[in-house]
C-alpha cells in the first residue's frame, strides 16, 4: 500500500483516485474548488443549479461508463442512449440506423436523399480511403485540407458539426489527424459507439458527486477548496503542502499543473503552459409548446449564426419547453463580447425555429467557458504523463490520441495512476 495525492477533482482526477483506492492504496485528493467536476460539472447560476455547459457522450467512451458503474452509477438511468442523428431544423441531415457500424453508416449515407447521388458517392469514396490508410494522414493536416476534395454540402452538413463537436476546434484549424483518429474509433469501431449518450441528469450525478461519495466511504481524504501551494521531493516522499505522499497524480489543470511543477521540470512546465484555448458558449432558451423529434439538432452555422447544435432539454428530463444552443470553438464570436453572441444565437433561433423563440426574454441564462478545451490543432506537443518516478499528470491535455473530451480525461487519470504508482 502507498500513500497517494491526487491533485484536482476534475474527471481525470476521480479516475485516479478511484483506481487509487481499488488498488489497495490510502488515497487524499486536493481540490481548489468546493465541489468535483472541473470542465464538466453543475454550478450554481443563481437561485438554480445549471451544468456549465452541454456535454455530449458516445458509446465508444468505454472507460467512461465503467467509471461510472464502479462508482454507483447506472449509465442506462442517467443517459439516453440513441444512434448518431444530425438532423437540422428542415429535417435534412444523416442518420445512423442500429447495427454494424460500417454497414450503418453506408445506409445513412444512401440514404441521405438531399445530398445529390454524386456527393453520397463521393463521400464513400472518401471514407473508404480513410479506411484503406488505417485512418493516417499527415501530421500537419487540418481537417479542412483533408476534406478539400468532398463537396461543399457533405462538409458543411456532416464534417464540420463532427469536427467541432469532437475537437472544439474549427476546420481550418483542427488536427486532420486526430479528427480520423475520433472517426475510427467512434463512426467506424464497433456497434453502438457511434451512438450518442445524451445526458438526462445533471453533470454532477452522472460522475462527480457519485465518485466523491464513494471515496469518502471508502476512506479516503477529501479536501475541498484547497489550492495545492507546494509540491516537492523530500527524503524520499512527495512533499504536498508538507504532507508526504509516496506518489502524486497531478490532475489539475494544465496551468496549474505547470505551475506545481515549473521548478522539478521546467521542459514539462513550459509544455504545460503552451496550450491555446477554444471557449464554448451556451445559451439557454424557453420556447413553451415545442417539441422536436430529436433532443439534439445540428444547425447550420454563418457569419451570421453561431451555434452549431441545439438540445432540447424537455426530452432529457428537463423542463419542458427549455433548450439549449452551444456555440463551439467561438473564440472569434466571443471577441465580439457574449452579449453580441447571445443577441447572433437568438436571431438563429427565430430563423431556423420561425413562430417559438419571439423575444428577449426567451434567454434565461447565456455561459462561457472560456477555457473548455485546448485548441487540437495539427502538431501540437501535448506535455508526458510521466514528469519525474512517482509524479505523473493526467488529464484530457496529456499526451494521447484524442481531443479534449471526457473519455480522454477518465483514461489519463488511470494511466496517471499506474506510472505514478510505480515510482
Amino acid at each position: 500500500m502507498k500513500r497517494v495525492a491526487v491533485i484536482g477533482a476534475g474527471w481525470a482526477g476521480l479516475s485516479a483516485a478511484v483506481r487509487a483506492v481499488d488498488a489497495g492504496h490510502e488515497v487524499a485528493l486536493f481540490e481548489m474548488s468546493r465541489r468535483a467536476g472541473g470542465r464538466a460539472r453543475s454550478a450554481l447560476d443563481g437561485p438554480e443549479e445549471r451544468d456549465n455547459g452541454q456535454h455530449i457522450l458516445i458509446g465508444a467512451y468505454i472507460e467512461t461508463l465503467a467509471l461510472m458503474r464502479r462508482v454507483g452509477v447506472a449509465p442506462e438511468q442517467v443517459l439516453r442512449r440513441s444512434p448518431l442523428a444530425l438532423i437540422f431544423p428542415d429535417q435534412t441531415g444523416l442518420e445512423l440506423r442500429q447495427g454494424a457500424a460500417v454497414p450503418a453508416f453506408v445506409r445513412a449515407v444512401l440514404g441521405a436523399a438531399h445530398w445529390p447521388w454524386r456527393d453520397r458517392l463521393a463521400l464513400l469514396r472518401t471514407a473508404l480511403r480513410w479506411r484503406l490508410s488505417g485512418f493516417q494522414c499527415d501530421e500537419s493536416a487540418t481537417v479542412e485540407d483533408l476534406c478539400a476534395k468532398l463537396p461543399a454540402s457533405v462538409r458543411s452538413d456532416l464534417v464540420e458539426p463532427l469536427c467541432v463537436a469532437a475537437l472544439n476546434t474549427p476546420m481550418s484549424q483542427a488536427s486532420g489527424r486526430v479528427f480520423l483518429r475520433v472517426l475510427q474509433d467512434a463512426l467506424f469501431a464497433g456497434h453502438g459507439a457511434a451512438d450518442l449518450l445524451l445526458p438526462r441528469a445533471p453533470l454532477a450525478q452522472l460522475l462527480p458527486t457519485p465518485a466523491a461519495s464513494w471515496l469518502e466511504a471508502q476512506g479516503a481524504q477529501l479536501h475541498w477548496a484547497h489550492r495545492v501551494q507546494r509540491l516537492k521531493r523530500d527524503s524520499g516522499h512527495w512533499m504536498v503542502d508538507d504532507q508526504p505522499f509516496d506518489a502524486v497524480v497531478l490532475a489539475s489543470t494544465a496551468r496549474e499543473a505547470a505551475r506545481l511543477v515549473e521548478d522539478i521540470a521546467p521542459s514539462w512546465s513550459q509544455d504545460a503552459s503552451s496550450f491555446s484555448y477554444e471557449p464554448i458558449v451556451t445559451v439557454w432558451m424557453l420556447a413553451p409548446g415545442l417539441k422536436w423529434r430529436h433532443p439534439m439538432m445540428a444547425l447550420r452555422c454563418s457569419a451570421t449564426a453561431p451555434a452549431q447544435f441545439a438540445f432540447d432539454l424537455g426530452a432529457l428530463g428537463g423542463p419542458t419547453g427549455c433548450f439549449t444552443f452551444v456555440v463551439s470553438g467561438a473564440s472569434a464570436w466571443l471577441a465580439q463580447g457574449l452579449d453580441a453572441v447571445v443577441a447572433a444565437v437568438r436571431a438563429q433561433a427565430r430563423t431556423d425555429f420561425p413562430g417559438h423563440f419571439l423575444d428577449d426574454a426567451c434567454v434565461v441564462a447565456a455561459r462561457a467557458e472560456r477555457r473548455a478545451t485546448f485548441a487540437c490543432t495539427p502538431g501540437l506537443k501535448r506535455p508526458a504523463a510521466h514528469i519525474a518516478p512517482g509524479l505523473a499528470a493526467a488529464g484530457d491535455h496529456v499526451q494521447g490520441p484524442y481531443p479534449a473530451t471526457l473519455e480522454g480525461a477518465v483514461r489519463s487519470g488511470a494511466a496517471a495512476l499506474a506510472l505514478a504508482a510505480q515510482g
